[in-house]
């Protein structure tokens, strides 16, 4: 029994992690900073901080036309904060 439970709540959260993703606000984020050919790459784990409830990763052009890549994080009641590699 303990072994179905546990199968179980790994494999839900598994399922989970695709929801810790916002790409609409990621990409309206980098939009307003001025990026250009965004790709949101899914659910960054490490890379925001773990008082964010979203960590969307993207990679982008700056402005200044060189590709990066990072993380966008934000939280129901936080802000939103853009993390490069």
């Amino acid at each position: 029994m303990n072994r179905l439970l546990i199968s179980l709540a790994f494999f839900g959260l598994i399922l989970a992690l695709p929801g810790c993703t916002d790409p609409q606000a990621a990409q309206n984020a980098l939009d307003n900073f001025g990026f250009k050919d965004i790709k949101i790459t899914g659910y960054r784990i490490f890379t925001c901080g773990e008082d964010y409830t979203f960590h969307t990763g993207f990679e982008a052009k700056n402005p200044n036309g060189k590709t990066v890549t990072g993380a966008v994080c934000s939280g129901l009641f936080k802000g939103t904060s853009v993390k490069f590699d």
